[in-house]
């Protein structure tokens, strides 16, 4: 027997021979300290680029999903700055039509705000609402959604952990 406790896999070829493959490794989980030890700071700019796109590419980086260790059930992703936000781009009539909605938990208080307002008030807030709804809706979505960091200029407080530029 291999290192399989079930026993050497079999795999019927549509020849007439028989292929016994072996598995030599069992598949390894990554630890949690591994994990948080090789997180990295990157930079998105924002600026130009259309909001989903960028959204979707810091949800993935935040979850963790471009790095050969990903696991879904642990916190392995990057932490993620996003830079410009006051320039992103809404594609089509998206800045009149697209709403957000929000309600202020008295009775009759529901909000509802356009994107085109919400990108000149506050664009940080669009972006955070983007890249949330890509997330997992649970505690570990809660705990990736604290390392996105939204600023509304080109400068940003982050400069001692050394974040790297990543395109869009």
């Amino acid at each position: 027997m291999g290192s399989n406790p079930i026993g050497p896999a079999k795999i019927n070829v549509f020849s007439t021979r028989c292929t016994n493959l072996k598995l030599t490794e069992q598949t390894r989980s990554i630890s949690r300290e591994n994990g948080l030890r090789d997180r990295n700071w990157v930079v998105i700019d924002a600026s130009e680029r259309a909001l989903g796109r960028v959204a979707s590419r810091a949800a993935s980086l935040l979850t963790g999903k471009t790095r050969p260790d990903y696991t879904p059930n642990q916190d392995t992703g990057d932490f993620v700055v996003i830079i410009n936000a006051a320039k992103v781009r809404l594609t089509g009539s998206k800045s009149q039509s697209k709403l957000y909605h929000r309600h202020t938990e008295w009775p009759g208080g529901i909000r509802t705000t356009s994107a085109g307002k919400m990108l000149e008030a506050r664009p940080e807030r669009l972006l955070e609402i983007a890249v949330k709804g890509m997330l997992p809706k649970n505690r570990l979505g809660h705990q990736i959604f604290n390392k996105l960091k939204v600023y509304r200029g080109a400068e940003h407080p982050h400069a001692a952990q050394k974040p790297k530029s990543v395109s869009v």
